[in-house]
């Protein structure tokens, strides 16, 4: 073998084992348990998780520095439940495949069991008005992604996808605060759909079926409603307030935007027959959105 042949074999003899060499496998006594954590300022309905919360968590692993798809199945962990007590606790343990390979996390609650993770069906109810209907109807969501193993808790942002409706009803002309608050007053919003398809890799929320009413819970100083996210048409039934037998309808369009809380302000008026509304969104753009109501 001359000198070339023996450098060119010696070469290739090097080339292959460097092809060859890979990351030792991660042995069971080296596995990092992954830590999670949630925001616990997220929900429509409160501030903070509740004991006996549960959500549902997809992991999906990446292929070198290529991100995963998240699937209804076959992902590095599928639908893991996490219940909340005082802390956070998994029905199993997850851990990270290696040292290097990051993954992205995807959250929901509540917890349920997703035939789709493009089209999840959920509703919320058309009677909210109990506490435990409304809270029923909230949905939160939330991601992080591209999250590198360590040893850290990875917290997953979450936010709510739904949209939440907040009604407070003022006396007017012929009104005072004590004949109103004696008064049987009933709230609806109306011609809004209450079935919606959830797509958990994206959060987008899609209303479904055909349009109903949500009647909202009363707190006594205000009505509060989960509305799923969607646009009245121009010139339907938005609202109506019915006191003491007498109904009061708000013929508007209106755009419920997942993620935020839409105030409307109910001033109830004997002596134009009507009440006037006024719509304000969480972030407030300045603008009157109100209208009469006959």
């Amino acid at each position: 073998m001359n000198t070339k042949t023996l450098i060119c074999s010696l070469a290739l003899v090097a080339f292959a084992a460097s092809c060859t060499q890979k990351e030792a496998p991660v042995t069971a006594e080296e596995r990092v348990p992954i830590k999670l954590s949630f925001d616990l300022d997220t929900k429509v309905t409160d501030t903070y998780f509740e004991s006996g919360d549960a959500v549902g968590i997809y992991v999906v692993g990446y292929n070198g520095s290529n991100p995963g798809s998240l699937a209804t199945s076959g992902n590095l962990y599928d639908n893991v439940k996490y219940s909340y007590a005082t802390s956070w606790t998994g029905e199993q343990v997850l851990y990270w495949p290696d040292k290097t390979t990051p993954a992205d996390f995807y959250a929901y609650y509540p917890y349920g069991t997703p035939g789709s993770v493009t089209a999840y069906p959920f509703a919320v109810s058309s009677d909210q008005s109990s506490a435990s209907a409304y809270k029923a109807s909230d949905f939160v969501w939330g991601k992080a992604s591209g999250v590198a193993p360590t040893a850290n808790v990875v917290n997953i942002p979450t936010g709510h996808i739904m949209s939440n409706a907040v009604l407070y009803i003022k006396p007017g002309d012929g009104f005072t605060a004590e004949s109103l608050a004696s008064a049987t007053v009933a709230v609806e919003i109306r011609n809004v759909k209450t079935n919606a398809y959830v797509n958990l890799a994206s959060g987008v929320v899609t209303a479904t079926g055909t349009a109903s009413k949500v009647v909202p819970f009363n707190e006594g100083t205000r009505y509060r409603a989960v509305v799923v996210p969607q646009t009245v048409a121009d010139g339907s039934d938005l609202i109506t307030v019915t006191v003491n037998g007498t109904a009061y309808t708000l013929k508007k369009g209106f755009t419920f935007v997942s993620g935020k809380q839409h105030t409307f302000t109910v001033t109830v008026n004997k002596t134009g027959s009507g009440i006037n509304i006024g719509v304000g969104d969480w972030d407030n753009d300045g603008t009157d959105n109100g209208g009469d109501a006959e």
